[in-house]
């Protein structure tokens, strides 16, 4: 197989198990996942809010991803690893879902969006986005986009800092997609940078010949000064 279509191939299964993870665990707050080659087979950490509920009564829930992982999507020897989201209100991923779970419960898309977006911020983040696209008010599909603080749209930062989160409400008029973006609060802006003022060294005295240790021989009398007796 040739390098493109093996990176192809490899981009594609990680979708499809992002897919599946994420419907198979709405319930236990799914935040994401993480795939790592080892030399033991294939490393699959899941970030959860509940991870409890991933793993279920006697290990049975993540006994069955595993297999499904193996068998449905073709992960090689997978090794499922379980990790609590320490702040929820950082992860993209939890805030998307629970805003589309907003909308299906008949949340108004305005206060949804606002009140997710001040979530974030109040917990210390150093932007937010939340963009809410479809049938929101009628018939005619629109965008709304909510913004506050400090949010990179393009180049590499837009992909190293930013976390994204996507989600799907399904409403009687259609299907609304959600996307949340956030700064965590410990992000490193590429254009922010702090000036350290170098210290001035003290000018060294010179040394002179008293320094050294050296005295001055007394000046000799001139002739002509000289009484003679």
């Amino acid at each position: 197989m040739a390098v493109e279509k093996k990176f192809i191939s490899e981009g594609v299964r990680k979708a499809r198990v992002e897919k599946y993870l994420s419907k198979e665990l709405k319930r236990a707050g799914y935040g994401g996942m993480d795939i790592a080659r080892t030399p033991l087979g294939t490393q699959v950490t899941i970030f959860a809010e509940k991870p409890g509920i991933v793993i279920g009564k006697g290990g049975k829930l993540v006994h069955q991803l595993t297999q499904d992982l193996a068998q449905n999507y073709g992960v090689e020897s997978p090794q499922i690893e379980v990790q609590q989201v320490t702040n929820p209100s950082f992860n993209a991923q939890i805030m998307a879902e629970r805003l589309a779970n907003a909308l299906e419960r008949g949340w108004y898309f305005r206060k949804a969006g606002s009140s997710i977006m001040r979530r974030v911020m109040e917990s210390g983040a150093l932007g937010c986005e939340v963009i809410i696209a479809g049938k929101l008010t009628g018939a005619r599909a629109r965008t709304q986009k909510f913004t506050e603080g400090y949010i990179k749209h393009c180049g590499e930062p837009s992909n190293t800092i930013v976390v994204k989160g996507y989600a799907v409400a399904i409403k009687k008029l259609g299907v609304i997609g959600v996307q949340v973006k956030i700064v965590p609060a410990d992000a490193k802006m590429p254009d922010h940078f702090t000036i350290i003022e170098q210290e001035k060294k003290r000018a060294e005295p010179k040394a002179t010949v008293t320094d050294i240790g050296d005295t001055e021989e007394p000046a000799l009398p001139d002739e002509e000064s000289v009484e003679v007796r």
